[in-house]
């Protein structure tokens, strides 16, 4: 029996389509978001009551490794593209500032993880070399850090795409997802279906789930 084929992992630039195929998926990554809490001093106690002022975009951090130790190229060739995602592009310039800005990007992984974003950071380490000092492996760590307005598909329809990820927090019920994403709590049947979820109640902090337009 053919085993089947493994969907290698890619980042594209949006604005000008060009992508960066993963040499390796990567081990791991992990997505955070930050919740910002303001103190306000409440007469007659010691303590300062919190109020919750919004949240901050998620950052997902994650590694990549390229090697081209059986070409004797050099490794920086094969991931340039996604060193420019991190550059200005002065053709993109923002509607406030009229500046230049970094393009989006977008990484996806097969079909149930896609991720829109900009890159907040990036390192790149060399850990292996030609006898002439060409870097023939490197890994590249990015942090990425989502965009608010996401870019559909081909198909926005089609509910094999994703536009989206949403991370489980605690104590957070699907029809609380469900008015957040759609405006409509009786959509969390549809986020069920969506993600095979054989108890919709059973949602566990860090579970990802994955956001597809209504049909």
């Amino acid at each position: 029996m053919a085993q089947p084929s493994v969907e290698k992992a890619k980042i594209v630039n949006l604005n000008t389509k060009k992508e960066v195929d993963c040499h390796f998926n990567p081990a791991e990554f992990g997505i955070g978001q930050t919740l910002k809490w303001e103190e306000k001093p409440d007469q007659g106690t010691a303590v300062p009551k919190l109020v919750y002022s919004g949240a901050e975009s998620q950052d997902m951090p994650v590694t990549f490794l390229f090697d081209t130790t059986s070409t004797g190229k050099d490794v920086r060739d094969e991931y340039k593209e996604l060193v420019n995602m991190a550059k200005i592009d002065s053709k993109k310039k923002n509607s406030t500032t009229g500046k230049g800005e970094p393009p989006q990007c977008r990484f996806q992984w097969g079909k149930f993880l896609t991720f829109n974003a900009v890159i907040k950071d990036i390192k790149q380490k060399f850990t292996l070399f030609a006898p002439n000092g060409t870097p023939l492996r490197a890994e590249v760590a990015v942090t990425f850090k989502q965009v608010g307005e996401l870019t559909r598909g081909q198909n926005p329809t089609s509910r094999s795409e994703a536009r989206k990820i949403w991370v489980v927090e605690e104590g957070q019920r699907l029809d609380w997802i469900a008015y957040q994403e759609y405006g409509d709590p009786a959509q969390w049947r549809y986020i069920a279906e969506t993600n095979n979820l054989d108890n919709p109640d059973s949602l566990r902090s860090g579970q990802i789930l994955k956001l597809v337009p209504l049909p």
